[in-house]
């Protein structure tokens, strides 16, 4: 995941008329859909075939409860999710429930997160989430927006992983990756990660939705790279309308049987 550790900014600039914006809950939502070049159909086909390809997909951060997997997510920020694992490993050993964590204090977590960027503010965070998780929510990992991104150190982009891997909640967390295939192939254009989430809502078919996040996500991070995408091994290349596409013969995938996309 790719977010920063303090809060977003309680402002948003303003537009043009073109890109106007209104708020709506809290967050950037574009006044008009933008138009793009694929019908409800292909849209449909791109997310069966995500799904055929990783029927359960899962989350790359390790963790056994809600908990390790809100402070995992809130380690990921501008870091790797495989540095992020190798120092958790030792971190949740010692500490996975708030009051474990608490207990341990700012500067032993810091000592286990070290290798991880930005570890000092990110170790102030997890203590400070951990005191507020025992004083607000008994301990429990609250099921609600808001009092998710009242934590220290959670934004929306964690608010809405911890929602939909713990909680099974339709959410869509918009990390550089996916932010990169809305625009690339012209999916869900966006110039923030908040309109790019909520053009991409509006255009996933709902039986998808639970699942979109992380499909979006391991499609960027090994098949449609930033600098150059494998086009070759991709199982959307005759679907894809990115200029840097390649070829339009797509990758095999077995099985991929024909009807409607799971209930």
């Amino acid at each position: 995941m790719s977010e920063k550790i303090d809060k977003p900014a309680p402002g948003v600039k303003r537009q043009s008329a073109k890109a106007a914006a209104k708020s709506r809950k809290g967050r950037l939502v574009a006044a008009r859909p933008p138009k793009i070049p694929y019908s409800a159909d292909e849209i449909g086909e791109i997310f069966r075939r995500l799904a055929v390809q990783r029927p359960e997909p899962q989350s790359e951060l390790e963790h056994t409860n809600s908990f390790t997997l809100l402070v995992a997510v809130v380690l990921s920020a501008q870091a790797t999710d495989a540095g992020v694992n190798k120092a958790t490993r030792a971190l949740f050993a010692a500490a996975d429930t708030p009051q474990a964590m608490a207990a341990l204090g700012e500067d032993a977590i810091r000592e286990h997160i070290k290798t991880i960027g930005l570890f000092r503010n990110k170790a102030k965070n997890v203590a400070a989430l951990s005191q507020a998780l025992l004083d607000r929510h008994g301990g429990a990992v609250p099921n609600d927006r808001a009092a998710l991104e009242a934590l220290p150190g959670v934004g929306r982009k964690t608010a809405n992983v911890v929602l939909n891997v713990a909680f099974g909640e339709e959410t869509l967390a918009v990390d550089t990756h996916i932010f990169r295939i809305g625009n690339r192939l012209h999916l869900a254009p966006g110039k923030t990660p908040d309109e790019v989430e909520e053009n991409l809502l509006r255009v996933i078919p709902p039986p998808y939705r639970r699942h979109a996040h992380h499909w979006l996500i391991l499609h960027g991070r090994y098949v449609c790279k930033a600098r150059k995408p494998e086009c070759g091994i991709c199982v959307l290349a005759h679907l894809c309308k990115a200029e840097v596409k390649t070829t339009d013969v797509p990758a095999e995938l077995e099985p991929l049987p024909p009807g409607p996309p799971p209930g």
